[in-house]
């Protein structure tokens, strides 16, 4: 396995990657329809995803095993929240990877290629157990702020290297 950027020539690949994986992480999580919607519109997903890594190729990294399938991907750039709540300046906007490389290092590679050790923040799909007791074990923790999102409530974990005052 090796981690290496998104190219704009992986836009479909990813797309496919991502709504596989949306379904394996969300399937017991989210209503059916709208992972039925997700593959309805997948074209413009696609087109979507091109336009992202055309834009921000260094963004998106993928986790590739050695005869080159996507296993998972990681995007995180600058926080998009309230920069005055004093949150690490790096979200992790998406982690995912493949059900079939849980528990393998994958999802933990593709942390430590985003945002190392260091501070950052994150939102995960309220009832998602196998995330949130992964990102626990990488030193995230609750901060209590939670939003509704269309698939539900999604609440912000966030690593601290060093002690609030």
């Amino acid at each position: 396995m090796h981690i290496r950027p998104a190219e704009l020539a992986d836009a479909e690949a990813l797309t496919d990657l991502h709504l596989d994986v949306w379904e394996e992480a969300y399937g017991d999580l989210v209503d059916p329809g709208v992972l039925r919607e997700r593959r309805r519109t997948r074209r413009e997903r696609a087109v979507r995803w091109a336009e992202i890594l055309e834009r921000s190729r260094a963004d998106t990294l993928l986790a590739c095993s050695d005869e080159g399938r996507l296993l998972g991907f990681t995007s995180a750039g600058p926080g998009r929240d309230d920069p005055s709540e004093g949150l690490p300046a790096l979200e992790v906007w998406a982690l995912y990877v493949r059900a079939e490389v849980y528990g393998t290092g994958v999802g933990f590679a593709l942390l430590q290629a985003a945002a190392g050790s260091g501070e950052a923040y994150l939102y995960v799909l309220d009832g998602n157990r196998r995330a949130i007791a992964f990102y626990e074990r990488q030193g995230f923790g609750f901060d209590g702020h939670a939003k509704r999102e269309p698939v539900g409530v999604e609440r912000r974990m966030v690593r601290r290297t060093t002690r609030e005052r």
